[in-house]
């Protein structure tokens, strides 16, 4: 075959096959489209799989459905005093009767709340502001059965308590076993807000370790924009696949409704609670009797202590384990255990940790010298002690 044919028959062939392309586009634009998507695909197609793997679900249900039924409505009545009104008459007719209408009239008062139940030995946590005070304690199922409860123990101090009922085949929550949240993790709320029965908002955790909300005298709360109301309190807050990550318990706001700021307890720490409710009847926390202070720059200054860091003890309790060990307000705790303290919520939760009998030994300066000394940790004292 000469150049001159082949030359030719190749310009030919490309003409053939540009005219067919052409064609395509304008008379079958699907089929253009088909082939390109076909071409594209297998470059994008590993992309497309690792976007999809790690996607999250676009269904809650199945979390929902595997915890809800374990979430249960709390309703209480407490008895309040009242008067009665002495009836018109003669000065003589009221004072006959004044002993009669002057004395107190029941009242009853009811409260709503959540719960959730933790075992199928019926105990449920919920928070104690639920419970406070109640007189009788009723909780409905999601399956609509009801029981009395009685409240195993109460801890004012992280606002949690336990109750108990008896009933056959419970359902019961499963607990989250790692404490590895990480803000933007999806968050489902469930509970009875307002009384409207049993209700799932969806948000996610906006912060954790808040410790500084001035609420309870413990506070390590989870913070979330999932919707929390009142009647929300004790209820679940759980995570993608059903597991409870912190009982519900107080909101930020203005109006008494959701505002998108809520706190939830840590599950570690409601386990921690109850299981000591449980088995004592209290929660059992070290305590010294010392109060303390942040050392502000002014006090540092003052202290001339040079970038050493620590917390000022501004407080002793008489007769306390501080106290009967010689530690003396003024003198500034720099290590307790040989761990660095900086900031005084260090002292609390470091004391609380140990039990009555163990020895704490501190480090600091007194009057600009260094100083060490043991002390016997004791109990504390039961509810609403400011003293760690």
């Amino acid at each position: 075959m000469s150049l001159h044919t082949l030359l030719a028959f190749t310009l030919k062939s490309a003409a053939i096959g540009i005219l067919g392309a052409i064609f395509i586009i304008i008379m079958l634009p699907s089929t253009w489209q088909s082939l390109t998507l076909n071409t594209l695909s297998g470059a994008d197609e590993s992309r497309s799989r690792a976007i999809s793997s790690s996607a999250g679900p676009y269904s809650y249900a199945a979390a929902v459905s595997r915890a809800a039924p374990a979430v249960v409505n709390i309703y209480t009545k407490k008895l309040l005093p009242g008067r009665r009104t002495l009836p018109s008459g003669s000065k003589e007719m009221k004072h006959f009767l004044r002993h009669r209408y002057n004395q107190a009239k029941d009242q009853q008062a009811t409260k709503l709340g959540s719960g959730v139940i933790v075992n199928q030995q019926g105990h449920i946590l919920t928070s104690n502001h639920v419970i406070e005070n109640a007189a009788e304690i009723e909780v409905a199922l999601k399956d609509g059965r009801r029981f009395r409860a009685l409240a195993v123990g109460v801890d004012p101090e992280t606002d949690l308590a336990v109750l108990k009922i008896e009933a056959p085949r419970l359902p019961s929550i499963r607990l989250a076993e790692t404490q590895n949240l990480a803000v933007g993790d999806v968050v489902l709320a469930i509970g009875n807000p307002f009384g409207v029965g049993q209700t799932v908002t969806q948000g996610i955790i906006s912060a954790t370790g808040r410790n500084q909300v001035g609420v309870n005298v413990f506070e390590n709360y989870i913070q979330t924009d999932a919707a929390i109301n009142p009647g929300n309190s004790g209820g679940a807050l759980i995570n993608a696949y059903g597991d409870l990550i912190g009982i519900n318990t107080l909101i930020s706001s203005s109006n008494g409704g959701s505002v998108g700021i809520g706190f939830a307890v840590p599950v570690f720490l409601a386990k921690h609670v109850m299981t000591q409710l449980i088995e004592n009847g209290r929660v059992i926390r070290g305590w010294i009797g010392v109060r303390v202070q942040d050392i502000s720059a002014q006090l540092s200054e003052s202290f001339a202590l040079n970038g050493i860091h620590g917390v000022l003890v501004s407080g002793i309790v008489r007769g306390g384990p501080a106290h009967l060990a010689s530690l003396y307000p003024g003198d500034i705790i720099t290590s307790i255990n040989n761990q660095a303290i900086e900031y005084q919520r260090q002292v609390l939760t470091k004391v609380i940790t140990y039990k009555p009998g163990q020895a704490l030994n501190i480090k600091g300066l007194r009057d600009g010298e260094p100083f060490e000394l043991n002390i016997e940790v004791g109990e504390r004292p039961i509810y609403g002690s400011k003293t760690y």
